[in-house]
C-alpha cells in the first residue's frame, strides 16, 4: 500500500469516526490485511463476492440513468462479479414501490426519495443512498404560448435573450391568467423531487408563490400563485402540447423534445438556479445493504467507475453515450435530442445553442460523494413548503440526513478504487460530509447545512419558524 494511500485511508477513517457513522462498511476495513474494523456489518464481508450477484435495477427514461447504464454496457456490472438487469418504470411511484417491495433490488432515484420514506412522507420504509449519480441535469420549459408573451419584455445581451431568466418575468403572466378564470398550471414529476424544489424555488425567487402543503395533501397549492402537478418524465411533452400544463420541470432530453417539437423553450437550467446542485441517488433498502454488504460495495464500485467513465476525456465519451441511451431499452430519445445537451452544449430554443459544459456531471466536483447538506438542503425545502409539518432542530436535520445518505458506504468503495488504481485519491473528497456554505443560487441566498433552521428563516416566502399550514393558509402555531 503506497504512502499516499495510507494517509486517504487514515483521514477518512477519522473522517467516519467524527460524523458518528452507525452500521455498516467501516472504511478502516477497505485496505485488507490485518487493520479491518469489526462491526455490525463486517467490513471484510466488503471485500467478498456478491451475496446476491442477480440483480434488478429500476430506472426512468432519462439521460442521467446514464450511469446504470454504462455500467453495464461497458460491463462494469460483470467486472464487480454482478448480473445485472435494468428495468424501466412507469414512473417515479411504481418506482419507489418496486424497491420497497422488493421487486427492484435498488434504482435511479429522486434524492428526496429515500428521505421522505424514511421520514414516512407518503410511504415508510428506510431506505439509503450510498452514492450521488450526479449533479445538474435539469432544466425549466415554458410553452411556446407563454415564451412569445414573455419575450418582448426580456433583456438581450450579444443579440441574445440575457440568461438566467427570472421568474419575476412571469408575474404579468400569471395575473392575466387569473383575471381570466384560469390558472397558471406547471408540471414536475414527484412531491418530493428535486424538479419540485427547483421549481419552487425559481418561482419564489421571482416573488410567485408556488403554494404550501398540508397534512395528507400531495397537491401542495394552499396558496398558489401557480399550480404545480405532477407529470412522468416521458409524458411532459405531450402534456404540454395538450396545453394542460404552462411549463414544467424536468430533466433530459424530455426539455430539448420541446424544443426539438417546437412545442416549448427551456429558460433556465438548474445549475443557473442553484450552481452544481445534486440531482439523483442510487437508491435501496438498508436491510439489502445490511444483509449484502459486498454487493452493494460491488454494485457501487461498477458505478463509480461508469461515472469516472462518463466525464473522462473532457467529455470524449458522451457521444458514445447518447448513442448507447437512445436505444428503447434505456431512454429512447432520439440521438439528436440527447446531444442537445449531453455534449457540453445547451438549446435554449431554435439558434440559441450555448455552453454548457456542466449540464450533466457525473464523476467531476466530487459528484459521487452522497453529502450531509446536499440531504439537508432538500429536507430544509420540505419544511419550507409544508411537507415537513412542525419545526425541528438543527440537529434533527443532521440525524435525518445520516440515516439516509450513506458516504461510508460510498467512501467504503471508492476507496477500494484508489487502492486498485482505478480512480485517483483526490478524486475522492476530504471532507466532514458538508459541503462548503455557498451562495451561488438564483436569488444570491447563502446556504450552510449546518444552521438548516437559519436558512429556512431567510426566505421571503415558505414558512417560518412556529408556522403551520391548514387548508386555510399558512397560521402561526
Amino acid at each position: 500500500m503506497t504512502d499516499i494511500f495510507k494517509g486517504q485511508l487514515n483521514r477518512r477513517t477519522a473522517m467516519g469516526t467524527l460524523a458518528g457513522f452507525a452500521a455498516g462498511i467501516m472504511l478502516a476495513g477497505c485496505s485488507g490485511g490485518d487493520d479491518r474494523a469489526a462491526g455490525p456489518v463486517a467490513a471484510a464481508n466488503a471485500d467478498g463476492p456478491p451475496e446476491k450477484p442477480n440483480l434488478k435495477l429500476g430506472f426512468i427514461k432519462l439521460t442521467d440513468m446514464a450511469p446504470l447504464a454504462i455500467a453495464l454496457e461497458k460491463g462494469f456490472f460483470v467486472e464487480e462479479g454482478l448480473n445485472v438487469t435494468l428495468e424501466p418504470q412507469a414512473n417515479w411511484k411504481v418506482l419507489l414501490d418496486g424497491v420497497i417491495g422488493g421487486q427492484l433490488d435498488a434504482a435511479h432515484m429522486l434524492a428526496g426519495q429515500p428521505l421522505a420514506a424514511t421520514l414516512g412522507y407518503g410511504t415508510q420504509a428506510h431506505l439509503i443512498a450510498p452514492l450521488s449519480l450526479d449533479l445538474n441535469g435539469n432544466a425549466i420549459t415554458l410553452s411556446k404560448r407563454v415564451w412569445q408573451m414573455i419575450r418582448p419584455s426580456l433583456p438581450m445581451e450579444g443579440g441574445r435573450v440575457r440568461h438566467p431568466i427570472s421568474a419575476e418575468v412571469l408575474r404579468p403572466v400569471v395575473e392575466r391568467f387569473k383575471a381570466e378564470g384560469r390558472p397558471f398550471n406547471m408540471g414536475m414529476v414527484f412531491p418530493v423531487s428535486t424538479h419540485n424544489y427547483e421549481l419552487r424555488y425559481w418561482l419564489a425567487a421571482g416573488g410567485l408563490n408556488p403554494g404550501f402543503y398540508t397534512q395528507g395533501d400531495v397537491a401542495g397549492t394552499v396558496g398558489a400563485d401557480v399550480n404545480l402537478s405532477v407529470t412522468p418524465p416521458p409524458q411532459m411533452p405531450a402534456t404540454l402540447e395538450a396545453g394542460t400544463i404552462d411549463g414544467y420541470c424536468v430533466g433530459e432530453p424530455w426539455n430539448q423534445q420541446a424544443v426539438a417539437r417546437g412545442i416549448g423553450v427551456p429558460v433556465v437550467t438548474d445549475d443557473q438556479i442553484w450552481h452544481n446542485n445534486p440531482e439523483k441517488v442510487l437508491g435501496l433498502r438498508e436491510d439489502f445493504a445490511a444483509s449484502n454488504p459486498a454487493t452493494v460495495a460491488a454494485m457501487v464500485r461498477a458505478i463509480i467507475k461508469a461515472q469516472q467513465w462518463l466525464d473522462a476525456a473532457n467529455g470524449g465519451n458522451r457521444a458514445e453515450a447518447v448513442q448507447i441511451l437512445s436505444r428503447p431499452n434505456y431512454v429512447g430519445a432520439d440521438a439528436a435530442v440527447l446531444a442537445a445537451s449531453m455534449t457540453g452544449q445547451f438549446t435554449f430554443e431554435p439558434g440559441d445553442t450555448r455552453p454548457a459544459e456542466g449540464f450533466n456531471i457525473f464523476f467531476n466536483e466530487f459528484a459521487g460523494y452522497p453529502y450531509y447538506s446536499d440531504a439537508v438542503w432538500f429536507l430544509t425545502q420540505m419544511r419550507r413548503w409544508g411537507q415537513i409539518a412542525e419545526d425541528h432542530p438543527d440537529s434533527w436535520y443532521l440525524d435525518m440526513a445520516k440515516k439516509v445518505y450513506r458516504p461510508d458506504l460510498y467512501l467504503a468503495a471508492a476507496s477500494r478504487l484508489v487502492e486498485d488504481g482505478v480512480i485517483a485519491a483526490s478524486a475522492v473528497p476530504e471532507t466532514d460530509g458538508f459541503r462548503a456554505p455557498t451562495n451561488q443560487f438564483i436569488d444570491g441566498m447563502s446556504y450552510d447545512g449546518r444552521k438548516p433552521n437559519l436558512y429556512i428563516a431567510g426566505f421571503r416566502i415558505g414558512l417560518k419558524e412556529g408556522q403551520r399550514v391548514t387548508a386555510a393558509g399558512v397560521i402561526d402555531a
